[in-house]
């Protein structure tokens, strides 16, 4: 594994330390092996653009399509070089606003949750520590099989500050940054396929209902913590804005599924926006209502599975 790690490693920081613009050059390459000639999840990619808007022709499709594949192989160049851009480049190239408010809470003890999607760069997010180093900033992350890819992607997502929590840890974490005192600010990856026991609410998404995740709204509520939505925009290559938008102060006064369902409207309107940027590839609907039914045919039963936050 540790050979593995160091090869990966050191060809990716050789190759980071092209310019930006050698970058993308490689990204154009990338994007004819991926999308002309290996058509990589392409019948994913166009089986979910189908879904998600029937109302657009198989034309205005196909240019989304286009459009994501490019993005997406700028995605593997931009998270290459995040092994050695300088903290002053990624302070241009990725820029964060609404942080005034975050500081106002923070300032007076609050602990931040933040819902975050795989729309733009979710990658350079892990910058935002640098941007508030007096705070405890961290991000959820699923551990890879491949341990030598989670040793890199650990690395990378570590250089200017923010700190990679293991999901199944979350709560330890947490808990013990809570204990001894210390603000922190959280990241949640959150509009990713749930487990069907894991299925508690199912909002309309993209056109679909669809199972989701309400672990951030749960931990937000139990450590009562002020909600934020990172808004993501991409004004031209290579540069990415992320606001933040505030969903409220404190997560227990909210109603039940309330922030759940806030960030999944705020996701869609961003991806309605400029739907090329959404990681169209994943097999977000791989579960679906028919296969809970199937595999929970009592009704109460699933109910019961509803009922939990």
């Amino acid at each position: 594994m540790n050979v593995l790690y160091y090869i990966i490693y050191v060809n990716a920081y050789l190759v980071s330390l092209l310019p930006m613009r050698a970058l993308y050059v490689i990204s154009d390459f990338f994007y004819i092996i991926i999308y002309k000639m290996l058509h990589y999840r392409a019948s994913v990619v166009r089986t979910n653009l189908r879904n998600s808007f029937p109302h657009k022709d198989e034309k205005e499709r196909l240019k989304i399509e286009r459009e994501f594949y490019h993005w997406f192989c700028d995605y593997i160049v931009e998270t290459l070089k995040l092994t050695s851009i300088s903290e002053q480049e990624m302070r241009r190239r990725m820029r964060f606003e609404g942080l005034d408010e975050v500081c106002r809470l923070t300032e007076q003890g609050k602990n931040v949750s933040v819902y975050m999607g795989h729309y733009c760069n979710w990658e350079w997010v892990s910058s935002f520590g640098m941007h508030l180093p007096q705070y405890k900033c961290g991000q959820i992350y699923h551990e890879l099989e491949n341990k030598a890819m989670n040793r890199f992607f650990l690395k990378i997502r570590g250089r200017f500050g923010s700190i990679s929590i293991r999901m199944n840890d979350t709560l330890k974490v947490i808990r013990h940054w809570v204990a001894d005192g210390q603000t922190n600010l959280v990241g949640y990856i959150s509009d990713q396929a749930p487990g069907y026991l894991d299925m508690h609410y199912w909002p309309m998404f993209l056109n679909q209902k669809t199972p989701t995740y309400t672990g951030t709204e749960r931990i937000a509520k139990l450590f009562d913590t002020a909600v934020f939505y990172m808004d993501m925009k991409r004004p031209r290559r290579g540069y990415y804005v992320a606001t933040m938008v505030k969903l409220c102060d404190a997560a227990r006064g909210e109603e039940k599924f309330a922030l759940t369902q806030r960030y999944y409207q705020l996701l869609e309107a961003a991806i309605n926006e400029h739907p090329a940027y959404w990681l169209w590839s994943h097999r977000r609907w791989k579960r679906d209502w028919e296969g809970f039914c199937k595999l929970i045919p009592d009704e109460r039963e699933r109910e019961r599975i509803m009922s939990k936050l």
